[in-house]
């Protein structure tokens, strides 16, 4: 590590105001938004750890068996469509693991009952297919029949939802619950009629909707109360479509989904977001955080158009965050193997003015279970990271990603497939593993990553230059961000906006004169951030926040 540190240059006198005390301390961030304090590890359940082979039910679904059905694939290569075991136990398991990582939150995938065979409808699955479903069993969790009844593949003898959470809580973990709306089970193009698909069943077990295997336009909504529950156009695949039109599918689901927030639930995951109307959802929350002021959710609307997803974090609308679908796109070419230069991520940032209601609660990330996952070498991967949990957003990171697992596949193609106990034992010999766990650390500890302004000094080439700065109802920090991404060692002179006094090193604690400026070397694919709890006093400094804080709110598109 080198550090030259100049001795104070008279000129800087000009650009410092004020003692501190002797001014209104401004305020000075980018949200105050408890939840971003956390980090979150996403996993699909079913795919992560078997901590309990007792619920396996590996006799389920008889000739329609729902265990372990690999999916025929190249050499070298696998993929699987059915259950494979992973439950609650297998996550609480290795809460101490995913804490000691670095993240407070985990986002699982829907616990709601799925049916009991494989759906013999739909498109035949090949490899590499998208929105093909034959022969595809709900160890995803997405085919909800029942959303009052948990699914028999996850809990064990002790550890129902209520449990698991519990369990998680102990271990200062965050419980983010995946929930759908827009649909249930696939309902229609089987052969021959199967149990529960296309069926929804009340909290006592009751029958409240059936698509009866015929397509939406053959329903008879009107004569027919069955059919009630399901729109008769459109929709995804051949899933049963909710019909959000129907009061009864609203209070079906907040009586639903308020029975798990009674059982320990923090936050909400919601699918498919874009494909109900902002009415909708807008109801739907305003229900929920009735239960839970406040409570945190974010949705899922897969569109890499920013305009066209930001309209549900407007509170006229949904008034929930998004996964960063646009960014996430610029992710995957600045850290995959085209490596790209930072300023790619400069627009989709959108800091400004953005069409969103404040980006720095959207949820950050580069793949997930829905895409291929990042194709990058580890350097990638370790770049990723560290951009990740330094800029704005509150990062998300797929099951595996900590050591590189299965980049680049693809769903059907070995994207969901099964990590295990011994992979996450192993996890630590990863040479991303460690380059993750010290810098997801470091954001734990240092408010100004989680909610502070971003200030963008250089995003140009391998090299990213920028301030987070927090200040705030007497507590003030700021963090100076030096990240480099290429194969060798590069040094960095940051002088604009840079307040005198001391800093300290964020990883190590050593402390850092600074007077005109600071000199700093940063390592191959590395990062240094450097930290100063000092007031916001630099007159120019203040001149630039002011108008990053007036302008970070986004501007609401008109109604």
């Amino acid at each position: 590590m080198t550090y030259r540190i100049s001795l104070l240059a008279l000129a800087l006198l000009g650009a410092v105001a004020p003692p501190a005390r002797a001014q209104a301390a401004a305020e000075y961030y980018g949200t105050l938004e408890p939840f971003a304090s956390e980090a979150v590890y996403f996993v699909v359940t079913d795919r992560f750890v078997n901590g309990d082979p007792g619920n396996d039910h590996r006799d389920q679904g008889g000739a329609h068996r729902t265990f372990d059905i690999p999916l025929p694939a190249p050499p070298g290569e696998s993929d699987n469509i059915g259950y494979l075991g992973g439950d609650f136990k297998g996550v609480v398991d290795n809460a101490g693991y995913l804490r000691g990582l670095g993240f407070g939150a985990v986002w699982i995938t829907p616990i709601v009952d799925n049916p009991d065979q494989a759906f013999t409808g739909g498109k035949p699955i090949s490899w590499g297919s998208n929105l093909s479903d034959r022969g595809k069993t709900g160890y995803h969790g997405y085919w909800g029949v029942n959303f009052y009844k948990l699914d028999e593949h996850l809990p064990s003898p002790g550890l129902d939802f209520a449990g698991f959470t519990q369990a998680m809580h102990a271990q200062r973990l965050k419980v983010v619950l995946d929930i759908v709306g827009n649909h249930g089970s696939p309902a229609y193009t089987m052969p021959k009629r199967q149990p529960m698909f296309g069926q929804v069943f009340d909290r006592d077990g009751k029958l409240v909707a059936d698509h009866q295997n015929l397509p939406p336009a053959k329903l008879d909504p009107a004569h027919n109360p069955l059919h009630a529950f399901y729109n008769t156009g459109g929709g995804l695949a051949e899933l049963s479509d909710f019909n959000e039109r129907n009061p009864a599918v609203m209070e079906y689901l907040v009586g639903a989904y308020s029975q798990w927030l009674g059982q320990g639930a923090d936050a909400f995951r919601i699918d498919t977001i874009g494909w109900m109307p902002d009415s909708f959802w807008h109801e739907f929350v305003r229900r929920i955080r009735a239960q839970r002021p406040g409570m945190f959710m974010f949705g899922e609307a897969f569109d890499y158009d920013a305009r066209k997803i930001a309209g549900h974090s407007w509170a006229r609308n949904a008034g929930v965050s998004v996964l960063d679908f646009p960014l996430k796109q610029a992710l995957s070419t600045v850290f995959g193997h085209a490596r790209g230069g930072f300023e790619q991520l400069q627009a989709p940032l959108y800091l400004e003015r953005g069409p969103y209601a404040n980006p720095y609660e959207l949820m950050t990330f580069y793949d997930n279970h829905d895409m291929a996952r990042l194709d990058a070498s580890d350097a990638g991967f370790i770049d990723a990271h560290n951009w990740l949990f330094t800029a704005r957003g509150i990062p998300v990171i797929y099951y595996g990603s900590e050591t590189g697992f299965m980049r680049g596949r693809a769903e059907h193609a070995g994207n969901r497939n099964y990590f295990g106990q011994t992979r996450v034992d192993a996890a630590p010999q990863s040479p991303i593993f460690a380059p993750l766990q010290r810098i997801a650390l470091l954001r734990q500890r240092t408010p100004a990553l989680q909610r502070g302004l971003q200030l963008n000094l250089r995003l140009s080439g391998d090299v990213a230059v920028f301030y987070r700065v927090f200040q705030h109802a007497g507590s003030t920090q700021t963090a100076l961000v030096l990240l480099n991404k290429s194969d060798a060692p590069t040094m960095l002179d940051v002088r604009r906006y840079l307040q005198p006094g001391t800093w300290r090193d964020g990883f190590d604690g050593s402390a850092v004169e600074v007077a005109d400026g600071l000199r700093a070397e940063v390592p191959a694919h590395g990062v240094r951030v450097f930290l100063s709890d000092a007031p916001i006093v630099r007159s120019d400094l203040r001149a630039r926040l002011d108008w990053l804080m007036a302008a970070k709110d986004g501007v609401e598109p008109s109604q």
